[in-house]
């Protein structure tokens, strides 16, 4: 049998007709039998018969080779490439090895699924991480000795990491934040103001070193009991002496550089300073008329000075939105606290045959008003049986004059740092809080922390900065594919120091439309690297012939993980 191509002419046509024909001999003339009209069907399919009748083998997929197994590869390929595009690996170690490469990949792990040691060594041989950087056979003893070495290598590190990105009369940025710790065994874990809510659990405090545009460089590690402002002189001998930088300014919030720690600062001439004044500051600035609300009638920025704080430069902000949302705030909690005392009063009148004691009555007093931080607005009076209270307008009108006043500090000359350039590094410290919300937060999961023994603890923190650096790089690389503001940079050194920050219009047309201009879906961090993480490297065997051949293939990026691999080229 055999597959015959008639053509025919028709009114200066072609046409196809493709018959399917038996040929036989009659005697001596070769007769030809047509069994079908093929012409229906597909191209492709009309020459598969074809080349069948002509002899040609042909078998499906699954008889030729089977699927051994499939791993994700996508997003471990991004983040590879991430670290080797930023020189990661040259930065922990110069030299190839064993400890390196379990290093790299406890970073990428970090990223990619961030767990526990020994579950590290148990997921990324389900993702093609492993095989990458050779370390299959690890164990979790030999992760934790290479967060040993990784330790030992932590002020060469970060001192390289200076080197790139911190330069004479930079800005840095410096903050302090705090983890609770699982457990009681480990020297770091001690009680202390817990950020993380957790009552009754001990704390790590850690400070967060980042230049100008919140890129970490270094972090230090404390006991729970540290407060904030004692860890700034470890940062200035750290600038100063391991990263060999005089003339640097140093951004930290109010709570961070107090009185005591910016006397420690003037010792230093070359290392300037950018802060904020507390409440009671700002409220001695009015009292003795060195600070007038009246100064913002047309402005909402004014330089101003006062004999308490020389040498130095105080910019006085006002923000009507912020004063608006305070005065919201306090007229809610005095109302909460108001309900709650009016309770109490009730409760108190009701016990005539037995009275509440003066004591009762204060301590069920005193956990109403300081519920909310309202004692200083009320004023109670309290007896046995009796229990009457009042609201301190006095006290109340006092901090309504603060409402949506702050003042920024500075040792910085205005020649060197306008006022409005002083107000927005000062807000640069953002990018410190958004450091510490990733790292605490669902991408590095720095938190809780099982190390039984101090040195593990400051390995585990150091590799938790280390993988938010190649996020924060991978976060700005990206920035078209993700709902973030790809303008804000630009924006934030333009736009008003003190009017609250306003998305971009591309932003705020991608979180409408949840796509970016060239029309691809939008992602946040996580889902962007579950959505790399579905291109997949399949492991086949070839099944005819008997072959035993094994070969790998890696899917087709679709058109978001093609342009998240081409934009990772910029890095």
């Amino acid at each position: 049998m055999h597959v015959a191509t008639i053509k025919r002419h028709y009114k200066g046509k072609t046409y196809l007709t493709y018959l399917l024909r038996r040929s036989y001999r009659d005697g001596p003339r070769v007769k030809h039998q047509t069994l079908a009209n093929l012409s229906h069907l597909p191209a492709r399919l009309i020459d598969i018969i074809r080349r069948y009748l002509q002899g040609e083998q042909f078998a499906s997929a699954q008889e030729l080779f089977r699927v051994i197994h499939s791993k994700p590869h996508g997003h471990v390929e991004a983040v590879l490439t991430a670290i080797g595009k930023l020189g990661l690996d040259n930065v922990i170690a110069t030299r190839p090895s064993r400890q390196r490469d379990l290093v790299v990949g406890m970073i990428a792990e970090r990223l990619l699924f961030p767990c526990s040691k020994l579950a590290t060594t148990r997921h990324w041989r389900s993702t093609t991480l492993a095989e990458e950087l050779g370390v299959a056979d690890a164990t979790a003893e030999e992760l934790y000795k290479a967060m040993d070495w990784l330790l030992k290598r932590q002020k060469t590190i970060e001192n390289k990491l200076a080197e790139r990105y911190l330069t004479e009369g930079s800005l840095v940025l410096y903050d302090v934040s705090s983890s609770f710790y699982e457990g009681h065994t480990c020297p770091l874990a001690q009680q202390g103001y817990n950020r993380d809510g957790k009552k009754g659990l001990p704390i790590i405090v850690y400070g967060l070193l980042t230049d100008n545009q919140g890129r970490p460089v270094a972090i230090d590690v404390y006991p729970g009991n540290t407060a904030d402002p004692t860890t700034v002189p470890d940062q200035v001998n750290k600038l100063r002496q391991r990263f060999g930088l005089q003339r640097v300014v140093l951004a930290g919030d109010r709570g961070m550089l107090t009185e005591t720690q910016i006397e420690h600062l003037r010792q230093h001439p070359g290392l300037g300073w950018i802060s904020a004044l507390r409440s009671s500051a700002i409220r001695t600035l009015i009292t003795n008329d060195s600070l007038q609300r009246s100064l913002f009638d047309t402005v909402n920025l004014a330089e101003i000075q006062s004999p308490d704080f020389p040498g130095e430069r105080l910019i006085a902000c006002y923000n009507p939105l912020l004063a608006e949302e305070r005065r919201r705030k306090r007229d809610q909690l005095l109302a909460k606290t108001e309900e709650k005392l009016t309770a109490l009063a009730q409760e108190v009148a009701r016990r005539t045959q037995t009275p509440l004691t003066h004591t009762e009555i204060a301590l069920k007093a005193g956990r109403v008003i300081n519920h909310w931080k309202m004692a200083k607005h009320f004023k109670l009076t309290i007896g046995p049986g009796l229990f009457r209270w009042r609201r301190r307008t006095e006290s109340i009108t006092r901090e309504e004059q603060l409402d949506g006043i702050y003042v920024i500090r500075t040792s910085e000359p205005a020649q060197r740092l306008s006022a409005e350039d002083s107000v927005r590094h000062y807000k640069r410290l953002g990018l410190v809080e958004q450091a510490f919300r990733s790292l605490k937060g669902m991408d590095l999961l720095v938190r809780p922390i099982f190390h039984r023994v101090a040195p593990r603890v400051r390995a585990h923190i150091f590799l938790c900065m280390l993988a938010y650096y190649v996020e924060w790089h991978l976060r700005r690389v990206w920035a078209s594919l993700l709902f973030g503001d790809e303008e804000v940079e630009a924006d934030r050194a333009e736009r008003d120091p003190v009017k609250p920050a306003e998305s971009s219009g591309s932003a705020q047309a991608k979180k409408k439309t949840r796509l970016n201009a060239a029309g691809l879906e939008v992602h946040s961090f996580r889902t962007l690297l579950a959505e790399l993480a579905t291109r997949t490297r399949e492991t086949c065997q070839l099944t005819a012939e008997r072959s035993e051949a094994i070969f790998t293939q890696i899917v087709d990026p679709n058109p978001i993980q093609q342009e998240a691999l081409r934009l990772l080229e910029q890095l």
